[in-house]
């Protein structure tokens, strides 16, 4: 297969980046739906290994986590009935900087006290310092956050009422994240047939959509031009996603 050129490979990751499905994508462009999937892997990997490398020792203050739903090729009432083994509920864990914008960590799975604690430990181990950190009302959180993070790291809230009397217990930004999530991530939709049929290929879509959104998309509460990675300090202007085929992609 003769190499897509660098221009029409930044094309694709815009379209995917901007709630298109992978048939639409294709269809737009010019090129097979192989090619695009394909692509969509290459991408998934180089950028979920550079935001983790590059998401740590990070100056967050305030931080706010949350849990939104989708599923893989069939939703859990029909997984008995589907082919794929992998088929059900899946649950992706996001946790957002207050003051940047910044997701520095997202974690899929399950709605457990163990892929909660994963979450928690990851988060835990790219923060600077001490942070308040804000959570709804799922029962594990108490124990995962207790478990997850050292006594002189953490004030966690829990947040009870819909509208807080006290400001700075919030779940709003993390609540905005998962509507832009769902906006921008075709996997994401409710009512959908673009859904992932491989768990794989959910995570790869995960991983494009939060380096699109750290790194490439300007984040209007910031200021113009601004994207939460140059809010924090990890980018001093806004990425394309011709710089991350160029830099991630082809650097490999």
């Amino acid at each position: 297969m003769n190499r897509l050129a660098v221009e029409k490979r930044a094309l694709i990751l815009q379209c995917l980046t901007e709630g298109m499905s992978v048939r639409a994508t294709s269809r737009l462009v010019g090129c097979s739906k192989n090619t695009t999937s394909k692509l969509l892997v290459d991408v998934g990997y180089a950028t979920a290994q550079y935001q983790d490398q590059t998401l740590r020792n990070l100056p967050c203050r305030r931080v706010q986590a949350d849990e939104t739903w989708s599923f893989v090729y069939a939703k859990a009432r029909n997984a008995p009935y589907a082919k794929n083994p992998e088929a059900g509920d899946v649950w992706t864990w996001i946790a957002i900087c207050e003051d940047s914008k910044l997701v520095p960590t997202w974690w899929i799975g399950d709605r457990s006290y163990e892929t909660g604690i994963l979450f928690m430990e990851d988060l835990a181990e790219r923060m600077a310092g001490p942070i308040q950190l804000t959570t709804d009302g799922l029962k594990s959180y108490p124990e995962v956050v207790d478990d997850a993070f050292a006594d002189w790291m953490v004030e966690h809230r829990i947040l009870k009422q819909k509208y807080p009397t006290e400001q700075t217990a919030r779940t709003s930004y993390v609540e905005r994240q998962n509507l832009t999530l769902r906006m921008n991530n075709r996997r994401y939709a409710r009512a959908t047939n673009a859904f992932s049929k491989k768990l794989e290929n959910h995570a790869h879509s995960m991983a494009l959509y939060m380096m699109n959104y750290n790194f490439v998309r300007p984040h209007r509460t910031l200021g113009r031009g601004v994207t939460p990675a140059m809010a924090i300090g990890l980018a001093d202007k806004p990425w394309t996603h011709t710089d991350i085929v160029r830099r991630l992609l082809d650097s490999n």
